[in-house]
């Protein structure tokens, strides 16, 4: 069983957990989840069955959006509502009247000081796990790109915003930033993905729906590893390169069948008869090797 069953997780659980889950569910251990989100958020969670787990990487790539509630005048130590409360602000009358001026700052490329409460590792320690000790660290700023936001609804003390970024984006660290910049403060009350790559939420079925039956290709919600990989170009290669990828011959750009629109450095789906054979990159120039047009990242046993 392999493929891509897109997850619509529910609030209280991590994505961890949702793994646990699925593995207990399709009775396959071979289960990883394409992008965390935290126990407190919702929406669209990609979880990788079978060999689609070489996947992860490519399909952790694309773009994210998040519907997101801020709450104003009110700081905790997670940055969300799951923590403790640090400190408590004023908020002054049309202080989101602001808010069309301040976004702006936030969007392109920016950097971020990773929260405590993350799962990023210092000597080899998350830094939740040092936060919950009370040990604060110096975390170095990291570069992320939000491509817009829009605000959705405003209240008395509260903002809804939708969300567009790459991949590593904090949201709950961008609504602690953006209440800094208001003035009272801010965390983040509730978050929903809303679409990762090319996945939607409409697409995504409820963890309590997932069971031993349902199968890659057969449910809307579950998409095989050559429809998973549907944000890049697919290339159809001939018999006879085909043959060749199992000993790690790239092909050559004239055993391509139908040139797509690809660019020397995209990343690319190899393809045979509607089978996913490797993902590779596009690269005549690379010195590496003096063969073949493609640098070669994954190449599978045959699954369609």
């Amino acid at each position: 069983m392999d493929g891509i069953l897109l997850i619509d997780k529910p609030q209280g659980l991590t994505s961890h957990d949702v793994v646990a889950r699925v593995r207990r569910l399709l009775r396959t251990r071979r289960v990883g989840h394409t992008g965390t989100l935290d126990p407190m958020a919702t929406g669209v969670l990609p979880v990788a069955v079978g060999q689609a787990t070489r996947l992860v990487e490519f399909i952790m790539a694309g773009e994210k959006t998040y519907h997101a509630t801020m709450k104003l005048g009110v700081i905790t130590d997670t940055q969300d509502a799951e923590g403790q409360v640090v400190e408590r602000r004023a908020v002054e009358p049309h202080c989101l009247e602001q808010l069309p001026e301040v976004l702006p700052r936030f969007t392109g490329d920016i950097e971020q000081i990773p929260p405590m409460y993350s799962a990023i590792k210092r000597n080899g320690v998350a830094l939740h796990r040092l936060a919950r000790q009370g040990v604060d660290v110096d975390r170095p700023p990291r570069a992320v790109h939000i491509a817009r936001i829009e605000i959705l609804r405003t209240g008395e003390d509260e903002a809804e915003l939708e969300v567009t970024c790459a991949k590593g984006t904090y949201i709950r660290t961008l609504v602690h930033d953006i209440g800094e910049t208001l003035g009272p403060g801010a965390h983040l009350t509730r978050l929903c993905r809303t679409r990762s790559g090319s996945f939607n939420l409409a697409q995504c079925i409820a963890l309590d729906d997932v069971d031993e039956g349902i199968l890659p290709g057969e449910s809307p919600a579950f998409l095989t590893p050559i429809e998973a990989m549907r944000d890049y170009s697919r290339l159809e290669i001939v018999s006879e390169a085909a043959g060749r990828l199992a000993d790690g011959v790239p092909p050559s750009l004239d055993q391509v069948v139908g040139k797509e629109d690809f660019a020397q450095g995209d990343v690319v789906a190899l393809t045979d008869d509607e089978r996913l054979l490797a993902v590779a990159r596009f690269d005549p120039t690379r010195q590496k090797e003096k063969r073949g047009d493609f640098e070669l990242l994954k190449v599978f046993n045959v699954f369609s």
